[in-house]
């Protein structure tokens, strides 16, 4: 199967981490984009890199600093005397995976540059409207907060990622593992395309067409509703989290044979909830409310994993 492929392959360079393997690539089907957030050294830009190689996609990086203008993303217009117009000039975001490094370290106006081509596909330039390559994935690290030089992203920007995930440090045994590896050879370079661009689209057409149920859209309608009342919430899931819960859900089912909605809720859901001044003074997070939610809402009846 092609996406045990493409799990071999990234595992040459990450390892330990097949959960964080199989999210990424869960979110990527379901055409999502993905934030990670961890400690600098754990693997993070390697993930992305991986990924990029095992699919066979023309990947650009960006580190973002606190001087990285909205240009540096999407692009410029120079004016050419040559043809007296003004011609555009493709950004870093013109390409199928965009590696935004450290994106908490910029400023919120080159973090909204991302905005347009991670919901609509598209960045606008100087009134005129440019197509990004398909498929276009965005996979974004971040050091937590508190850190020096970061900043919050806004809660829109959040909301445009799928996932948000952390890494985490190695075990021992998958430590030694890498300081043997690592002392001999960069894996990245063993790393092989095993898909191209126009198959990873056409697989993503598969996941769009996987079938659910009504009574699978309507649970996952009710624990949306239910971020939005929680006695611990002040602002829960907008429509478009729900819409990505039912995305990821389908990638999930492809991958792995099973409808498990709470599966992926939480890993969908955390990271766009808003905690009140109260649940934060408890010390509550956004993971405990969206577990307390699926853990209060009956699932709705297991049917077998199809198609249309």
């Amino acid at each position: 199967m092609l996406t045990d492929n493409i799990k071999s392959e990234i595992k040459k360079v990450i390892v330990g981490k097949d959960e964080i393997i199989e999210k990424v690539l869960t979110a990527i089907l379901a055409q999502g984009h993905i934030l990670l957030e961890d400690v600098p050294g754990v693997g993070k830009t390697s993930l992305a890199l991986a990924f990029s190689k095992a699919l066979g996609l023309d990947c650009k990086r960006i580190q973002f600093t606190p001087d990285t203008m909205p240009s540096d993303v999407t692009g410029f217009s120079v004016f050419e005397k040559s043809n007296s117009d003004f011609v555009y000039k493709p950004g870093a975001v013109m390409t199928n995976l965009l590696v935004a490094d450290e994106i908490n370290r910029t400023s919120s106006k080159t973090q909204s540059a991302l905005l347009e081509a991670m919901e609509e596909g598209k960045v606008t330039v100087d009134g005129t409207t440019h197509k990004l390559p398909s498929p276009f994935i965005v996979l974004a690290t971040e050091n937590p907060i508190g850190s020096a030089g970061t900043q919050l992203l806004p809660v829109s920007q959040l909301d445009r990622f799928m996932f948000k995930l952390s890494m985490g440090y190695p075990d021992i045994k998958s430590q030694v593992e890498i300081l043997r590896d690592r002392h001999r050879s960069d894996p990245l370079d063993d790393v092989k395309a095993v898909c191209s661009a126009n198959e990873l689209v056409q697989t993503i057409d598969v996941v769009r067409q996987t079938f659910i149920c009504d009574e699978v859209y309507e649970y996952i309608a009710e624990l949306a509703e239910q971020t939005r009342h929680h006695e611990s919430v002040q602002f829960g899931i907008s429509p478009r989290g729900a819409l990505a819960v039912s995305r990821a859900a389908k990638a999930y089912a492809y991958l792995s044979r099973r409808d498990d909605v709470a599966a992926v809720f939480r890993v969908v859901c955390a990271h766009r909830l808003v905690l009140n001044t109260k649940a934060r003074m408890r010390g509550y997070t956004e993971t405990d409310v969206a577990d307390e939610i699926v853990s209060e809402h009956k699932k709705p009846g297991v049917k077998d994993f199809k198609r249309r």
